[in-house]
């Protein structure tokens, strides 16, 4: 009889754990959420971030939006970045928000995404492809060119300048430090750039950088940072080199870091970039394009530049 009682008792909790998996389905299938998958170069920089928290805040205020956030934990291999795009696939994300780190070796994942039918938005930096519904960024040759003529107007337009950009292969900062060496060619015949070194966006191995090419140019006259690492880690070799309105720093990105050392007089200047707007009307985009509105597709989102006297209205 026992037995028997145990059985039934059995059952019917077998029975029970399958209506509760069942109607946890129906809840989920029955909710309408869209589910965006956001994958950025890092989840440590105060800029990707700031595009998180964009879009994030944009999913709260729509309300039928399960966001998910993804990121390598260094900016260093495409591929992790890449099998990223290829689980959102496997899951079924409704659209991808990406930054890629590498044009060409994200374009694939992005193609296959698009074969499955989900949308894609880019963040922040292009790839090889035009196969995407959007792509918000900044314009980074105007805003690097911005940048040549903010290092010149700083060491007087002669003398020696470097570069510390971040990755060798990012669209983005390939832009950033192509249109700079453009610019100064141009406009700048007194100023000779010596050296490009790539810290992949590492605050330490840019601090590393900038120290070596202030010891192997004594009469260095300015470093150009390319992200917000690069910047962070260019002004503070600098900063402790002792050498702080000496060798002139410009950078990109603003974050509380760079914010201190414009504050200190290390950074002479920034380009500030808008990356809650990229997060925020980037998942917009997304959604639009889920449900088959029209997008734009070019988006720049603007750059603005900061320097000491500007700083307590940049936010």
């Amino acid at each position: 009889m026992k037995k028997i009682v145990l059985g039934l008792v059995m059952a019917a909790a077998l029975v029970g754990s399958m209506n509760v998996w069942a109607n946890g389905a129906k809840d989920s299938a029955a909710s309408g959420k869209l589910k965006v998958t956001l994958i950025t170069m890092d989840s440590i920089d105060e800029h990707w971030l700031k595009v998180k928290a964009g879009a994030q805040d944009k999913a709260n205020e729509l309300g039928n939006v399960e966001l998910t956030f993804n990121a390598p934990p260094g900016k260093v291999d495409a591929a992790v970045q890449l099998q990223m795009v290829e689980d959102a696939i496997t899951k079924k994300a409704n659209a991808i928000m990406l930054a890629p780190l590498n044009k060409d070796a994200l374009s694939p994942g992005v193609e296959k995404a698009k074969a499955a039918g989900i949308a894609v938005i880019i963040i922040d930096s292009g790839v090889s492809t035009q196969n995407f519904d959007a792509f918000f960024s900044t314009d980074n040759g105007a805003a690097a060119r911005l940048a040549a003529d903010e290092m010149a107007k700083a060491i007087g337009g002669k003398g020696k300048v470097a570069i510390v950009n971040a990755q060798a292969g990012a669209g983005t900062t390939m832009t950033r430090e192509n249109e700079f060496k453009a610019q100064i060619a141009a406009k700048y015949p007194g100023i000779t750039i010596v050296g490009t070194q790539y810290s992949d966006g590492d605050k330490t191995k840019a601090l590393n950088q900038a120290t070596d090419f202030m010891t192997a140019h004594p009469d260095l006259a300015g470093i150009y940072g390319c992200n917000e690492g690069s910047a962070v880690g260019v002004g503070t070799a600098v900063d402790q080199a002792g050498k702080a309105g000496v060798v002139k720093v410009v950078g990109f990105d603003w974050s509380a870091d760079t914010k201190a050392l414009v504050g200190k007089g290390v950074i002479q200047a920034t380009m500030v970039q808008n990356p809650y707007v990229m997060g925020n009307k980037g998942l917009q985009a997304a959604v639009d394009a889920i449900q088959k509105k029209s997008v734009t597709k070019l988006v720049d989102t603007g750059v603005t530049v900061a320097t000491k006297a500007n700083m307590d209205s940049i936010k």
